[in-house]
């Protein structure tokens, strides 16, 4: 259902308006560490108010545009949006498990953020090298 919405983000040049953003922001040449982090901290974020699918759907073109644009392998990129969009722990929207865990427990939904937050930290911290260390750029 969500491969449409995929299609439309890159045919309506979406994924290139957001990709040279990204790209441009800070008015220098971005490192990979910078990209990869971008990447991977926007699929966190999105995955946080879509489910993970949805992120992917709307991520994945963005990551191979910003690729072409570099002209890199997008694996390192597409790597990055994969991670980031199975790392959504600030709501019980951002996994099918937070949203168990919700109904089971009795949490409301802004208690996963106590938790959720410092481990969103950790995952950038420790994904962004190890991306860049399997899938170099």
């Amino acid at each position: 259902a969500l491969i449409p919405v995929a299609n439309a983000v890159e045919s309506t040049g979406l994924a290139e308006v957001v990709a040279k953003e990204a790209l441009s922001f800070g008015g220098v040449e971005p490192d990979a560490a910078f990209v990869v982090g971008v990447l991977l901290f926007a699929s966190m974020m999105l995955t946080n108010v879509l489910n993970n699918a949805a992120a992917v759907a709307m991520m994945a073109p963005v990551a191979f545009t910003i690729a072409r644009s570099l002209e890199v392998d997008p694996d390192a990129l597409l790597m990055a949006v994969a991670i980031g969009s199975q790392s959504g722990f600030l709501t019980p929207i951002g996994h099918q498990s937070n949203t168990l865990v919700l109904s089971a427990s009795g949490l409301r939904f802004w208690d996963f953020w106590p938790l959720g937050l410092p481990l969103q930290a950790v995952v950038l911290v420790v994904a962004i090298p190890a991306i860049l260390f399997v899938w170099p750029l």
